[in-house]
């Protein structure tokens, strides 16, 4: 079982699963401020639950690769939207500040 460890909490799930939902499940505070309210529920079209991974996880699939193409996001920075990865192994996972979790600042 993969490990993930996100806002100081250590969690464990199932190869495959979906990293935004597992980190919903247990009360991880996924989104900065009012996107709480309007991200997009897991399509992939608003970029707010964009994170930082250490660590394998399933490669960028369309969705992902392009709403981190459009700005806000800069296709540069390493990261990825929650809702488009399978977690596959370990990892660690780190949000930045700002809307849309863009920023350079660590939020967890």
């Amino acid at each position: 079982m993969p490990t993930i460890t996100a806002q100081g909490k250590t969690i464990q799930c199932s190869a495959g699963e979906n990293l935004r939902q597992v980190l919903l499940d247990n009360n991880i505070d996924l989104y900065n401020g009012k996107a709480k309210f309007i991200n997009c529920l897991e399509i992939g079209s608003c970029g707010t639950c964009a994170v930082e991974i250490k660590g394998s996880v399933t490669t960028p699939n369309w969705r992902d690769r392009t709403r981190r193409s459009l700005p806000p996001h800069d296709p540069t920075r390493n990261l990825r939207l929650a809702c488009q990865v399978k977690v596959t192994e370990d990892i660690t996972v780190t949000k930045y500040d700002q809307f849309w979790g863009q920023g350079h600042s660590v939020v967890w």
